[in-house]
């Protein structure tokens, strides 16, 4: 049985780990691969490039304009970058070296979430699947050029 509080979903990725790692630990560069349409900038006053235990902020859309402050959560270079913030579930990617390029495995991961039901409710957990594999088709195209 699947657990709806983890969505995963993976793609080849035609570039190098240490190229997709870069651009993903580069907060300038999300709004490029989201696949939600819901990011939108990076809060100039954070890091250009993330490191362990870095905050940074993004400006956000949803429905009405926001921003959203994240925290690095895991980091191992060319492999594995994590973030959460203040909602509490974790963005992750993850590379694996592979013939042809990369297996990149993002994952939306809310099992650490207290009232994580809201996110059925609300339907983030029914849209997130579809999101995720358009961020990675993006992901993949930006490297395919």
């Amino acid at each position: 049985m699947t657990n709806p509080y983890l969505i995963s979903r993976d793609r080849l990725v035609p570039a190098a780990p240490d190229a997709v790692f870069d651009l993903l630990a580069r907060p300038s560069m999300h709004s490029v691969i989201d696949g939600s349409g819901t990011v939108r900038d990076a809060q100039p006053q954070g890091p250009a490039r993330l490191a362990p235990g870095a905050t940074f902020g993004m400006d956000m859309k949803m429905g009405v304009p926001y921003k959203i402050s994240n925290t690095v959560t895991e980091f191992e270079e060319g492999r594995r970058i994590a973030w959460r913030h203040m909602g509490g579930h974790v963005w992750r990617y993850l590379l694996e070296p592979v013939d042809g390029g990369t297996l990149v495995t993002e994952q939306w991961d809310a099992r650490a979430v207290r009232h994580r039901v809201m996110y059925r409710i609300t339907g983030v957990t029914r849209r997130h699947p579809a999101n995720i594999e358009q961020t990675l088709e993006k992901l993949a195209g930006h490297f395919a050029n």
